[in-house]
């Protein structure tokens, strides 16, 4: 019962939060938000990344210019990716640290990685608090492109506090997902201490977002990844390649079911009336 509603808590801070983006462009009340918020599952089921994500929000805009709800929508889930991209990266320098062995070169391997990641990490957050720098992008885009042009401005429309409110809000959403898995498996046996279940959920999330999948194919990908990362804990304790196995697999999918496919059956509901065509 938690798991589902974590599932809510999840999904209702992501529409606050496009709701607070679109707010730049449109005022859009939240129950119109969390409509398009669903229906944008529905239709990122049947793309690579999820990336039908953005065009199925932006069909609730009654005034504002879609192209403008598209973008703001990809800041939104640039912001989702920077927590997943972080907590992943952080939680891979202490995967290697326990789990793998340097003993023939200790040090230096394992120092370089560190230092690589914390120079990613810091161009990541630089790249994203200025996020206006895609505007310069798009005005480089063809000619033949100047309806989108027109409206590349709006990555220039927020401040650097809206920008780390969205990030916040991001963050609070990778915690319940997080959180959400750490429960799930608890329920079905498979017993990991908090902190080194976020480290091994943190790369299973991490291995997700590196793949461009559609979430038809994502399930196989987290059971896949699940399996992996989770056997490593169990093999570093000594426990059988394979122990959990069932379990493992059963929880990843039971989550994906939670997380993912009611959601978008859920959207199926709402996305038939939508608007899909009008004059502007």
């Amino acid at each position: 019962m938690l798991v589902i509603l974590l599932m809510a808590v999840n999904w209702g801070i992501e529409t606050y939060k496009w709701k607070y983006l679109i707010g730049k462009i449109e005022n859009v009340p939240f129950a119109k938000a969390l409509v398009a918020v669903l229906s944008g599952i529905t239709v990122s089921v049947f793309t690579p990344n999820r990336v039908g994500e953005y065009a199925g929000r932006v069909f609730v805009l009654e005034k504002a210019s879609r192209w403008e709800g598209v973008f703001v929508t990809i800041v939104g889930s640039l912001s989702q990716l920077l927590v997943t991209l972080l907590a992943g990266s952080v939680s891979f320098i202490f995967f290697v640290d326990r789990y793998i062995d340097f003993s023939d070169n200790p040090g230096y391997y394992f120092y370089a990685l560190v230092f690589i990641i914390i120079i990613l990490i810091v161009l990541l957050i630089f790249m994203f608090f200025n996020v206006s720098f895609l505007t310069g992008i798009i005005n480089r885009l063809p000619w033949k492109l100047k309806k989108i042009k027109q409206y590349g401005n709006v990555f220039s429309l927020y401040s650097g506090k809206e920008l780390l409110i969205v990030l916040l809000l991001s963050t609070a959403r990778y915690l319940v997902f997080v959180t959400q898995f750490y429960l799930v498996l608890t329920a079905f046996g498979v017993c990991i201490p908090y902190c080194q279940a976020f480290i091994l959920v943190s790369m299973i999330y991490l291995v997700m977002a590196a793949i461009p999948i559609n979430a038809l194919v994502e399930l196989g990908i987290r059971v896949s990844a699940s399996l992996y990362f989770i056997g490593i804990y169990y093999t570093s304790l000594h426990y059988p390649a394979d122990v959990y196995k069932l379990e493992i697999t059963t929880a990843s999918s039971v989550l994906w079911l939670i997380n993912l496919a009611f959601p978008a059956l859920l959207g199926a509901v709402f996305i038939f009336r939508l608007k899909f065509f009008r004059k502007n």
